[in-house]
């Protein structure tokens, strides 16, 4: 990886299998629509509700000081801005797959592939640039990496050599802690199975020019639990730092280039990690808000001691928001689903803390620290509004035996 940071691997070539082509497509087409979308769905049916009123009132609302109109067309221009972002992460994934923008073979036209769902993720990633890649961001990162960031340094302190420390972040997300962990000396590699996720990371880490580069109107697209328009309309600078410039500090007087030691993995972290090539091959695994994405949380505890050496460690933090609670086994014509591999394999369960660390120590684990971070952490936090939302995190590190 010596010619850019965090260019990310895939395990297998996404045209070869149509569900993978489909859901690849699908993204690509998500961050195209954004624009188009957000306009239709905030700004323009409100506008047709605002004239739906009676014309006194919709008059009475439109002039000062609630300038209702004049406000959408400033929450118009921050959707525009938001969608220059999404347009530089699409023709960053086209450019990664090789796909045209108006591409002539209809097999590899993408275009039209988003569903409603692929245009929510696509929505919710823009706005994870707040907490990953914002100055605005750094109390949510300092709650939730900060303290596996200090687990890391405290474990490998006598460590000469760090880039002989391998580490592994599975659920990787836009790339920030592995950014984190590399520009500390070690070698990081980060797994991430969305392609959403996959994309913007790609973008961030290796397509932005310079530090604070775009705006980004994290909130504008909420008018719910607003106490001012200035606080819906708060724009923050992404990316806070150029992760580039900052790596190539960070490999000053080393041997090894942080391009070298940094990578992306493209795949179901259950599928690649858990196979005989990965075995013992990293030093500490680090799961943030991720141990919550398992639905069946005992295959990660195997994979996660598969591909971790002897005495190596795993450090964890996050809540229990399980992901798959609801999951059905039948398909869409009520069909049985036919087993698959990975975390499509049928079935789910749900546990409570205690539970996941009774797991954790009975599967050839010892649990050497375990704290329940009662201070709070946000995800994607908007300090001005009138709902407040925090979790109360699960931080632990065990040890393999």
């Amino acid at each position: 990886m010596a010619e850019s940071p965090g260019e990310w691997n895939g395990v297998y070539d996404a045209f070869s299998d149509p569900e993978e082509k489909r859901v690849l497509f699908a993204a690509l087409d998500s961050f195209r629509q954004y624009r188009r979308t957000a306009h239709l769905n905030v700004t323009h049916r409100r506008r047709q509700n605002f004239y739906a009123l009676p014309t006194t009132q919709w008059q009475m609302l439109a002039e000062p000081p609630f300038n209702f109109l004049s406000n959408l067309e400033l929450v118009d221009e921050a959707i525009d801005a938001n969608a220059n972002i999404a347009s530089a992460i699409l023709a960053t994934g086209l450019q990664s797959f090789g796909l045209g923008s108006q591409p002539e073979n209809p097999a590899l036209d993408w275009r039209g592939a988003a569903t409603s769902s692929d245009l929510n993720k696509a929505r919710s990633t823009i706005r994870q640039f707040y907490r990953d890649w914002s100055a605005d961001g750094a109390d949510e990162r300092r709650a939730c990496y900060g303290p596996v960031i200090q687990d890391i340094t405290q474990e490998f302190a006598t460590c000469q050599e760090k880039d002989s420390v391998r580490i592994l972040v599975p659920g990787a997300g836009l790339g920030r802690l592995v950014f984190e962990l590399c520009s500390r000396g070690y070698t990081v590699e980060g797994n991430e199975i969305s392609y959403h996720q996959l994309i913007a990371s790609n973008w961030a880490l290796n397509h932005t020019t310079h530090a604070e580069q775009f705006d980004l109107y994290p909130f504008a697209l909420e008018f719910s639990n607003v106490v001012r328009r200035d606080d819906q309309l708060q724009a923050v600078k992404v990316p806070d730092v150029h992760p580039g410039s900052e790596l190539e500090k960070a490999s000053e007087g080393k041997q090894v280039h942080a391009f070298e030691r940094m990578s992306m993995t493209a795949a179901d972290f259950i599928t690649i990690y858990g196979d005989e090539n990965h075995r013992s091959m990293f030093d500490a695994v680090v799961t943030v808000f991720f141990i919550d994405t398992a639905p069946n949380f005992i295959r990660y505890i195997e994979v996660v001691r598969n591909c971790l050496r002897s005495t190596g460690v795993w450090i964890n933090l996050g809540p229990l928001l399980w992901h798959f609670g609801d999951r059905g086994l039948t398909n869409k014509n009520g069909e049985t689903e036919k087993p698959r591999s990975g975390i499509e394999e049928p079935g789910s369960i749900e546990l409570t803390e205690e539970e996941v660390l009774v797991l954790v120590a009975s599967s050839g684990f010892t649990i050497e620290q375990r704290k329940i971070r009662d201070e709070g952490s946000g995800y994607i936090h908007n300090r001005t509004s009138m709902l407040q939302s925090t979790y109360k995190t699960s931080h632990w590190i065990a040890r393999k035996i």
